[in-house]
């Protein structure tokens, strides 16, 4: 599949689901083993003192991480573990999410994600993610 059959594959793939619509996520890139999404930091998901909440931006780096993953499992996938560490508070105007596998078997990808803020045109690193995407079963698949 050409990346731009990619990208709205993963673009309605988005669209399906109900809190990535609410918070106005946006998958920018897709290509094999690679992600970039992206959430306007919108008052909406900030906590109380300004900085984007650290569950947003955890949902930024697993759904990143997934779509990395599951270009390199043919999309039946889920998070089976992941990890985060924040490395600065999410101040800034965009989230960018870029991931990418760095291993990929029949079963399971292994990947890695940094996520960033956009700060009046300057990316800045605030957390950095690693997690680990399996295949689903499928009825024709062993478990």
């Amino acid at each position: 599949m050409n990346e731009a059959l990619l990208l709205q594959k993963g673009q309605a793939v988005l669209a399906l689901q109900p809190f990535s619509v609410l918070i106005g996520a946006e998958l920018r890139a897709l290509s094999p083993g690679h992600c970039e999404l992206h959430v306007p930091a919108s008052e909406k998901i900030r906590q109380q003192n300004g900085f984007v909440h650290g569950g947003v931006v955890s949902y930024a780096a697993d759904n990143a991480l997934t779509y990395a993953g599951g270009t390199m499992l043919d999309w039946a996938v889920v998070t089976s573990e992941f990890k985060i560490n924040y490395v600065r508070p999410a101040i800034g105007e965009r989230l960018i999410a870029r991931a990418h596998a760095v291993y990929a078997g029949k079963s399971q990808a292994v990947c890695r994600c940094d996520i960033f803020m956009v700060v009046g045109g300057e990316e800045k690193l605030c957390a950095v993610a690693q997690g680990t995407i399996a295949r689903l079963a499928t009825k024709d698949s062993p478990e």
